[in-house]
């Protein structure tokens, strides 16, 4: 039987004072009820006091989106950077919320309060943190891995759970829930029932964020991929980058495992960082796995040996991109850490439901479109077009690229590392957006014609653009940022 989150849970976990009222109820009128811990029974979830006796529902979930609410839920009123969640409240309370966790100072303003218990904390952020620390301790024997890095973290997510999955049973992060505020909903969804946890860690906003959600998830395997300009807007330096990566390194017990790509310098120090042991992954022979004998297929796969203790074992899978083995590599490294054979990791990596990023579509005139238009940066860029020119094609081969955000002052150079790039691999290039604007003009100064290099103003003038330049056997590769929402380009240009 799962574990049950209950009211007073809430509250001895957060160390908030619950407060029960009418919707008539003004707080000066004195007549709120504070209840006091001692008068809250957890095993009956029942809170007395006086004379008044109120049955708790079950909580089903937590959420801080007020759109998510649903009965059952506790609804968090957290800080953002635009808006607070409390002024949600009654969104929430119209939706079905069965809880409030919220700020003193906001209970104290108030003169009328919803007909819903309310938990007041002084912070809701560290009260939700708490909350989701305590829910954690209760499976002990959970093994939670968690992967952090500037690019491919969802990918190797998903292919991790899936080789785990072949043992174990795989509790896992949802879409990108990444950051402080999105993983806490997802560790109070824990159960008996799991073995291991596979959490994408990015906390890329500010130094600390990494920390403090590993102090509630408490990894023993920390897997780090990469370091890259991605949030170089935020964090100002590839240094400033590789110290936030390192939280997940140096937040590792001694009995723990720090996953390293070996290839990247910043990442291959954080072994210095830390009281776990290291495993390298990458290209050299000295390192615990290490791979060689790599070979592209276009959109049919890619094939390497990967060598781990005097052995090679030869892998055709059909992950995309030469990038892909780094992903792979991860994997393999915590399969085998965790226990699991050659097959087992193998069946993992070839399961088709893992591979949620990059979607081959049938495109109009009988295009094929690669549809990367997830998220971008100017490795994953680059990446993205080494995969377009290592795919034949019966036509020609274009990209439409846009705007890579969140890049500080390296906006300008990463976009131009793009644009020689796409001048290496494109025929014909579409680009949009004032950064995207870079890459077409370094593309024309790399040896593109004026023919090759359309400015498109915006999503319109670009499907327009798109619809009268794809012909028969062309491949044409979409990639933007997350934000520039690309994907209402694609689905103008494919096949009905």
């Amino acid at each position: 039987m799962n574990k049950q989150l209950t009211l007073p849970d809430i509250v001895r976990a957060t160390g908030g004072r619950l407060v029960l009222a009418n919707a008539t109820t003004r707080p000066n009128t004195g007549t709120i009820s504070s209840i006091p811990n001692s008068q809250i029974d957890s095993r009956q979830a029942v809170v007395t006091t006086g004379t008044l006796t109120t049955e708790l529902q079950v909580i089903k979930n937590a959420v801080y989106d007020s759109r998510l609410v649903e009965p059952g839920s506790l609804f968090v009123a957290l800080p953002g950077e635009t808006s607070d969640g409390h002024q949600y409240i009654e969104a929430a309370v119209k939706g079905g919320a069965s809880a409030l966790l919220v700020r003193q100072d906001w209970l104290e303003s108030q003169n009328v309060l919803p007909e819903v218990p309310i938990i007041a904390v002084p912070d809701t952020l560290q009260a939700f943190q708490r909350l989701a620390g305590w829910w954690r301790s209760q499976f002990p024997h959970l093994n939670v891995i968690g992967i952090t890095g500037s690019v491919g973290k969802t990918s190797t997510k998903e292919l991790l759970a899936a080789a785990l999955g072949q043992r174990y049973n795989v509790f896992k992060s949802f879409k990108s829930y990444n950051n402080e505020y999105s993983l806490m909903p997802l560790i109070l969804q824990l159960q008996e029932e799991h073995e291991q946890a596979v959490l994408e860690m990015g906390c890329g906003w500010e130094f600390g964020e990494l920390t403090r959600v590993c102090e509630v998830a408490l990894p023993k395997i920390g897997v780090t991929l990469g370091v890259s300009h991605s949030h170089m807007g935020r964090m100002g330096s590839l240094e400033n980058i590789a110290k936030n990566k390192a939280e997940l390194t140096q937040s590792l017990p001694a009995d723990g495992w720090a996953v390293l790509n070996g290839d990247d310098f910043r990442v291959k120090a954080m072994a210095n960082m830390t009281a776990a042991k290291p495993f390298f992954y990458g290209s050299d022979p000295g390192f615990d796995l290490w791979t060689d004998q790599i070979e592209t297929f276009g959109l049919n796969g890619i094939a390497f040996t990967a060598h781990y203790q005097g052995k090679a074992h030869h892998l055709r899978l059909p992950l995309l991109g030469r990038h892909s083995v780094q992903i792979a590599s991860a994997v393999i490294a915590v399969g085998l850490l965790c226990g699991l054979n050659w097959d087992e990791i193998e069946a993992g990596l070839n399961d088709p439901q893992a591979r949620v990023r990059l979607l081959v579509l049938p495109g109009i005139n009988g295009s094929t479109i690669i549809d990367d238009s997830y998220n971008a940066s100017p490795v994953s860029t680059v990446a993205a077009l080494d995969l377009l020119q290592d795919t034949p094609a019966t036509g020609r081969k274009l990209a439409f690229l846009a705007d890579m955000l969140e890049l500080g002052d390296y906006a300008r150079e990463g976009h131009r590392i793009v644009g020689r790039r796409v001048a290496q691999v494109a025929e014909q290039l579409v680009v949009m957006g004032d950064l995207g604007q870079i890459i077409g003009q370094e593309a024309l100064i790399s040896g593109l014609k004026e023919n090759q290099v359309t400015f498109a103003a915006d999503k319109a003038e670009a499907i327009r653009i798109l619809q009268e330049k794809l012909q028969v056997g062309d491949l044409l590769l979409v990639k933007a940022s997350r934000g520039i929402a690309l994907e209402e380009v694609v689905e103008k240009v494919r096949a009905s």
